[in-house]
């Protein structure tokens, strides 16, 4: 049953939002379970020492939250969020094993903005062990069916 899951990659971005409101039609479309995942990994750093108090995952959360509470307002669907700590394209693919399908915006935070496909999604595509559907922005695919 696992298998059958619609996994959404969500890192806060206007595309990875739009990802989360497609992905959750697909969902419904499918009668499929719903699920969101946002990664985490220490940045690197210059030297070996932690910012006292700083919980990434505590953070990751609060985007993956935030993301939600931003593409459907007051009214989620049902949903199974997740945190996982890792880099965000391998997570992801290891995840896709269990998945239906993944869905991921064309362009997440990070990189140049003159890539047409991130890094992440670019990774995914080629790598994940279910279909993938990346999303290239925009209105018209925030409202097609």
């Amino acid at each position: 049953m696992e298998r059958q899951r619609i996994l959404v990659g969500v890192d806060g971005s206007a595309p990875s939002i739009e990802a989360l409101r497609y992905g959750a039609r697909l969902a419904d479309a499918l009668d499929a379970p719903l699920e969101a995942v946002t990664t985490w990994t220490f940045p690197p750093v210059m030297g070996a020492y932690v910012v006292d108090g700083w919980t990434p995952d505590e953070d990751a959360q609060g985007i993956l939250d935030d993301s939600i509470a931003e593409a459907f307002g007051d009214d989620p669907p049902d949903l199974a969020r997740t945190v996982l700590a890792g880099p965000a394209a391998g997570t992801l693919i290891e995840e896709s094993r269990r998945a239906r399908m993944l869905v991921l915006g064309s362009r997440g935070h990070g990189g140049f903005a003159g890539l047409l496909l991130g890094s992440v999604s670019a990774a995914c595509a080629a790598h994940a062990h279910c279909p993938v559907l990346i999303l290239h922005g925009g209105e018209s695919a925030a409202s097609a069916p």
